[in-house]
């Protein structure tokens, strides 16, 4: 099955331009890579603060809270505002 983790985080400032690029690249690693299809970031047309991680995955079954890489990701750019993190399962 196909689903899709989306972490969005609102910041008051840019200050984590860096740091999401470092996190996503040790994500990227992570042992449950394997079942990663794709992760990819996307800004806020207009709040240039607002960020945005799209994790596309294709796995025997979906974890209700979210995947361990997800989860850890949320709770790291916590630090940098207010953090919305969600799972959706593709519909056929």
């Amino acid at each position: 099955m196909k689903w899709i983790e989306i972490i969005t985080v609102r910041s008051p400032n840019n200050n984590h331009d860096s740091f999401v690029n470092d996190l996503l690249k040790h994500a990227a690693k992570s042992d449950e890579s394997d079942n990663l299809i794709s992760m990819d970031i996307y800004r806020n047309a207009w709040i240039n603060t607002d960020i945005s991680v799209h994790l596309h995955w294709k796995s025997t079954r979906t974890e209700q809270q979210g995947s361990t890489m997800g989860l850890r990701l949320a709770r790291a750019l916590k630090e940098f505002g207010l953090v919305n993190h969600s799972a959706w399962v593709e519909e056929r």
